[in-house]
This record gives structure tokens, C-alpha cells and sequence, in this order.
């Protein structure tokens, strides 16, 4: 039997749509290292500036930010991943 491969691919946000601008970002054994990896490129692209707001952040992620999706799995979604992890990041450096 054949072992299961989840890859991760990534689109540019700023170019949508765009498929010359995708690129491939990993293949993995597991479903949880696939989404361990599209998770930390998502973190990668967002940067907290002080007094900014989880939808000013959001906004900036979804024009400019990379966009990571699993190839073998459809279970996770970096737009919702993006929109909790700016609401967590400016509730903890809002405090």
C-alpha cells in the first residue's frame, strides 16, 4: 500500500489567481507536519505594528501575504488560520 503525501503548496495573495506565482513549500508524511508548515508561513507574513487592529492586520495578510493550502487534504484553511492567529496576536500585544 501505498504511503498517503500531503503537500503544501503556496499562492501569492498579491498576484491571485495567479498560478505562475505558486509555489511548492514541502511534502509530508503526515496531515499535522503539512499544516505545522502552512501555519508558520502564515506567521511569517504577519507583522504587528503597534495600535494596529486583527482587521487592519487581517487586510494587509490578504492583499500582500502568502497563502498556503494542502494538496491531499482539504481539512485546513489559511485565510480562517490568518484571521485567528491576528486576532491572537494583537489581543496579546494589546494587553
Amino acid at each position: 500500500m501505498e504511503k498517503k503525501q500531503y503537500i503544501v503548496m503556496v499562492d501569492d495573495n498579491y498576484h491571485y489567481m495567479d498560478e505562475d506565482e505558486r509555489y511548492q513549500a514541502g511534502v509530508y508524511d503526515t496531515l499535522e507536519g503539512a499544516i505545522r508548515r502552512c501555519k508558520s508561513i502564515i506567521r511569517a507574513c504577519i507583522e504587528y505594528e503597534e495600535g494596529v487592529t486583527p482587521d487592519e492586520l487581517y487586510a494587509r495578510y490578504s492583499m500582500y501575504g502568502d497563502d498556503p493550502f494542502i494538496i491531499g487534504d482539504g481539512s485546513f484553511c489559511g485565510r480562517t488560520y490568518a484571521r485567528e492567529y491576528c486576532e491572537r496576536l494583537c489581543k496579546s500585544k494589546n494587553k
